[in-house]
């Protein structure tokens, strides 16, 4: 809604030009108010009318200009309009098309597509290039390839010497090279022709995490950066330029994806006059800054390769000593390597270092503490032994870190991290603009216990960072409760036992729950009570943790139930992730709305959703597990297990996936399956980037069975196949004739 007051303005104006008489008797009137009603209609129509003229200059440019003058401006340039659907990559195709038409057919504009047209990232390959063929004189040096992990000849053979580069096999950035193969693509077979252009698509999202208090494993030691104990997959951050003139072909440690140990031990270092004089100017003598000149200009591909030669110097002692040293390979590290991007360097002076890095380990007080580069290696910690000399070791991996030697205990340790996830589902650090008008009258940070104080009966109370918190306190006597984690924060609640949110005598009490990650303490089941009398609970952008996993000690980690043991008049479950949600058989619920989600129960004994009254309308949501509700109205949803609805006469399943064997209402549009689905899933396992994210053995009747043609479950707005299918039209446009394109998904 425009907050400019043109319709009070113009109600104002109109009402003044009516004669004052007529004015008086539309008080006195039997049915007062009827002439001011009117003319408050016509101030709303004054108000758009001079809204749309304030708006002709902004809509004859692209970049301002309402959605429907987008197919007006794109029919100047000639375009081909992408679906009405992606809204984005409509706009982006419309305001570039003239840029693109410049540099048809060259690898730059196809890569660039991926990006402009899906919001995705990605990365471009000439498949020729990566046919077996004989070397010849114009062939760079193998020491100069953009990986640096190899010593394999263009064209040529693998070099068996390095294990590493298999790491690297059937991705955009490998190094082996293949014989032709002219099949049709089908997973790994036939993407290597001379014609074939494959475009690897990494449609997971990357989102920053600051200051998260990471899972003691209790030695002081030993961490993992998720606060809940499991191991996940560090992600690197989305580090593409916006500038159309400072575009170049995607690195490896640009793009939104997991990073390897491999990647972030990737450290090469060169010296060069500049360095030297740094570590003159902090008191390293001529003699030993002569001896590293003559290193000058060398590039050494790791830092054991440098440590021989500094080792046969005459003044070795002194460069190596612990001040000189980390301060040389500190500044000869050089900026296209993975550790150099990857981790905080010493110079960091950012107030957010995370803008500049993709992982911080550090310590509180102060917060501007941090490991840096330096002091800093790569390692696999799954058996938590490394033997280093670095005081901190990163499996990024695993998501684990370990310090050499036990830090001071009054130092609090934080990790900064990036994860990946397909969408803005669950409790996550993405920008949720309904907290917006929301006024908090208590401001919990800092981590630690929530108390009955904390939690107002009747109040709002902010959670404004991304520690952890707990235990938590019951609530006994319930208004109007709003418990919400600040914008772009996910704080980690950790229940040591039922938490029991009731409202005592007050009736028709209102609870909400926004932007919190609630989990349990390990090999312990937890659930979140509901009881009293409630006109509406709301849990929105929630994880209510589903558990399925075991922490970092070997611990289950079992699910957090949402379990209903009084009256809710409204259930609101949006955009979360969840375990179990049952109805006790002393509680009542008359409506339960379910959108963009996913409900999960890893015990086949325990259904999913239990709710065994009342009316049930999901929508776009995924649910891994069986269901028993009365009444349901269910569309573009998937459900795994069986369905049970009582009442299956009233209600509708459309657009919708379900095992043959479910009792539904007569479905509609639908996909009834007999088969099993953990092939359609890339992952079931919460806390996996690829969590309920549909697979590309999924069949089109899901993938493409939502109304709109979208998929089915909880990432159908996402709409990925439409984005897809605007994306191979483009390509199409703009590729060199002859060439077939190949999509291949990476995440």
């Amino acid at each position: 809604m425009a907050e400019d007051l043109f319709e009070s303005y113009y109600a104002e104006k109109l009402w003044e030009m009516i004669p004052s008489i007529y004015r008086h008797e539309d008080g006195l009137a039997a049915n007062p108010g009827v002439l001011r009603g009117i003319v408050q209609v016509m101030a709303k129509q004054a108000a758009i009318l001079r809204r749309s003229q304030d708006r002709l200059w902004e809509d004859a440019f692209i970049e301002w200009c309402n959605e429907w003058a987008v197919p007006y401006i794109g029919d100047l340039v000639g375009t081909r309009l992408l679906s009405a659907l992606n809204k984005r990559g409509r706009r982006v195709d419309v305001a570039k098309t003239i840029y693109y038409r410049r540099r048809k057919g060259t690898p730059r504009i196809l890569e660039e597509l991926i990006s402009d047209i899906s919001g995705w990232e990605g990365k471009l390959v000439e498949q020729f290039q990566k046919l077996v063929r004989s070397r010849h004189g114009l062939d760079p040096f193998p020491g100069t390839l953009a990986g640096r992990f190899s010593g394999t000849l263009p064209g040529g053979t693998a070099d068996l010497r390095n294990p590493r580069i298999s790491e690297l096999a059937d991705g955009p950035f490998e190094e082996y090279f293949h014989i032709a193969d002219t099949r049709k693509h089908r997973g790994l077979d036939g993407r290597y022709a001379i014609p074939k252009l494959a475009f690897y698509l990494y449609r997971l999202k990357s989102y920053k995490i600051d200051h998260v208090t990471p899972f003691s494993l209790g030695n002081g030691q030993d961490f993992t950066f998720d606060p809940s104990g499991r191991d996940i997959p560090l992600f690197s951050q989305r580090l593409r330029s916006d500038d159309w003139d400072q575009w170049h072909s995607a690195l490896e440690w640009e793009l939104p994806a997991p990073i390897p140990c491999r990647l972030l031990a990737h450290a090469e270092y060169t010296i060069n006059g500049v360095i030297v004089q740094q570590l003159v100017d902090n008191g390293l003598t001529l003699g030993a800054a002569a001896e590293l000149l003559t290193l000058a200009g060398l590039r050494f591909k790791n830092e054991s390769s440098l440590l021989p030669i500094l080792n046969t110097f005459v003044n070795k002692a002194e460069i190596l000593g612990a001040a000189n040293y980390n301060r040389l390979i500190a500044l000869a590290l050089v900026a296209d390597c993975g550790k150099q991007v990857l981790l905080p360097d010493a110079g960091t002076v950012s107030t957010n270092p995370l803008e500049e890095s993709s992982i911080i380990v550090g310590f509180e007080p102060p917060s501007n503490t941090i490991v840096s580069v330096e002091n800093t290696t790569a390692g696999n910690l799954s058996g938590w032994s490394v033997n280093t000399d670095k005081s901190l070791v990163i499996d990024p991996e695993h998501g684990r870190f370990r310090f050499t030697t036990v830090p001071d205990s009054e130092l609090i340790v934080y990790g900064s991290y990036h994860y990946g996830f397909s969408g803005n589902i669950g409790a996550g650090t993405y920008t949720r603009s309904c907290i917006g008008s929301l006024v908090a009258n208590q401001v919990k940070s800092g981590g630690g216990t929530l108390t009955a104080a904390d939690l107002l009966n009747d109040g709002i109370l902010q959670i404004s960072d991304n520690k952890t918190y707990g235990p938590v306190s019951d609530k006994l006597s319930i208004r109007n409760l709003t418990l919400y984690a600040g914008n772009q924060q996910r704080p980690y609640i950790r229940l040591e036992s039922d938490w029991i949110l009731n409202t005592g005598a007050n009736t028709n009490s209102t609870l909400t729950i926004d932007g919190c990650w609630i989990g349990g303490i390990a090999n312990s089941n937890v659930s979140i009570i509901l009881r009293g009398n409630y006109e509406r609970v709301v849990i929105k952008d929630c994880t209510l943790d589903p558990g399925g996993s075991n922490n970092a000690n070997g611990e289950a980690i079992f699910p957090v139930t949402l379990k209903i043991e009084g009256f809710v008049e409204t259930l609101c479950i949006q955009s979360s992730i969840t375990g179990p949600i049952l109805l006790d058989s002393a509680g009542t619920v008359e409506q339960v709305f379910i959108d963009d989600s996913i409900i999960q129960s890893v015990n086949p004994a325990v259904k999913a959703i239990d709710i065994r009254q009342g009316k049930t309308d999901i929508e776009r949501t995924t649910v891994f597990g069986e269901i028993t509700v009365h009444e349901l109205y269910a569309s573009e949803v998937i459900l795994t297990g069986t369905g049970t609805v009582k009442n299956t006469q009233e209600g509708c399943f459309r657009f919708s996936a379900a095992p043959r064997t479910s009792k539904l209402p007569r479905p509609y549009e639908s996909f009834l399956f007999e088969h099993d689905t953990n092939h359609w899933f890339s992952s079931r396992r919460f806390g996996d980037p690829a969590y309920a994210q549909l697979s590309d053995t999924a069949p089109a009747e899901i993938t493409r069975g939502a109304e709109n043609g979208s998929e089915m479950g909880a990432f159908s707005n996402l709409l990925n196949p439409i984005k897809l299918d605007g994306l191979r039209i483009k390509i199409d446009e703009y590729m060199p004739f002859g060439l077939i394109p190949i999509f291949i998904n990476r995440t």
